[in-house]
This record gives structure tokens, C-alpha cells and sequence, in this order.
């Protein structure tokens, strides 16, 4: 049983750490400029004003 919850522990901190190194290449190619470029030309064009 505790081979299992390591593996588990194991998994589960595995992919958070993941997560984070994709979100810090993320930033780093600054993608985040890119998105929010495009949520508000998205924005501009539902309300009709672009």
C-alpha cells in the first residue's frame, strides 16, 4: 500500500512540476503577450467597436 501512494505522491508532484517549467518557457517566449493580444481584438470584434 505505500508503494502505491508513492508512486501517486510521485505522479501527482511529477506533473505539477511540469506544469510549471511549461508555463516558465511560456513566459520566457513571452506567449502571454500574444494571448492577451488576441483575447482583445476577440473582445473588440463580440462588442462590434473593431
Amino acid at each position: 500500500m505505500k508503494q502505491k501512494e508513492n508512486v501517486q505522491y510521485a505522479i501527482k508532484y511529477g506533473l505539477l512540476v511540469l506544469a510549471f517549467c511549461f508555463m516558465g518557457i511560456g513566459l520566457m517566449r513571452e506567449e502571454h503577450k500574444v494571448v492577451l493580444k488576441k483575447a482583445i481584438h476577440i473582445c473588440l470584434e463580440c462588442i462590434g467597436v473593431g
